[in-house]
């Protein structure tokens, strides 16, 4: 748990209890294999924005992720309001969590880069 403030200790409550609940109580096939990698709590507490991932690359499982997620919203927000002591829980907004596919994306930019200077470099030893 962090040290930061209340709304990031919080968010990282709520994270630790939907992993739980995922994995244990949510029987909807959509929603297997669907890792929460984080929660951000909005300073008021009433939203909470929930960052996932799933284990797939399919779009179609993805998709189908997203529609169990949002099945089960009520279900969840019921349940985190019975293990957490809040007065308010957050409304549960879920959000496909894409920084996996940026980091290959700027991994394959930057070797694409590596690769056309050593291509550049290569023709103009060449070329003297």
């Amino acid at each position: 748990m962090t040290n930061g403030n209340r709304s990031d200790r919080i968010g990282e409550q709520i994270r630790g209890e939907l992993s739980t609940l995922l994995a244990r109580t949510v029987r909807d096939p959509g929603a297997t294999g669907v890792t929460i990698t984080h929660v951000e709590v909005t300073r008021d507490l009433h939203l909470a924005r929930v960052s996932y991932k799933i284990l797939s690359d399919d779009q179609n499982a993805r998709r189908d992720a997203g529609r169990a997620l949002r099945r089960a919203k009520l279900f969840l927000r019921r349940a985190l309001a019975q293990r957490l002591q809040l007065r308010h829980i957050p409304e549960l907004r879920f959000v496909y969590d894409e920084t996996g596919e940026r980091q290959e994306r700027i991994a394959r930019l930057l070797s694409d880069i590596a690769n056309e200077r050593t291509a550049v470099a290569a023709t103009d030893e060449n070329n003297t």
